[in-house]
């Protein structure tokens, strides 16, 4: 399948609470990360596409789940997004030794998350 989606990450505006109402609903292995001067949480959840929460960093910005499709180049699949009218609400971003991600609003208002991994040895 071109293009699937590869991770889900909750922005939430309260990760502990988040944390506490999904560890108790589904069967996932929560894991704390740090990453700089944050903690990102991941979420295994076995078979199937996997994902994290973080804390929402939009502020005013309500709670809410992203979807990440994978691109082969996040820089091109960018610019084409924002040519078909997208607003690039994240340009692309490098996140550690893992990849690249950027984020975007499509023309009818909906958010999407692009992702590029780095190859792996």
């Amino acid at each position: 399948m071109a293009n699937p989606f590869v991770h889900v990450e909750l922005n939430s505006t309260d990760v502990e609470k988040s944390k506490a109402f999904y560890r108790q609903l589904f069967d996932w292995k929560l894991e704390d990360v740090p990453m700089g001067n944050m903690t990102y949480t991941t979420i295994g959840v076995g078979n199937g596409t996997g994902g994290g929460m973080t804390k929402q960093m939009m502020p005013g910005a309500p709670s809410a789940w992203l979807s990440y499709v994978q691109v082969d180049d996040i820089r091109a699949a960018t610019g084409k997004a924002r040519s078909l009218g997208a607003h690039v609400i994240q340009d692309v971003t490098e996140v550690s030794d893992m990849g690249w991600l950027s984020i975007i609003t499509d023309p009818t208002g909906a958010v999407l998350g692009m992702w590029q991994a780095k190859p792996r040895s």
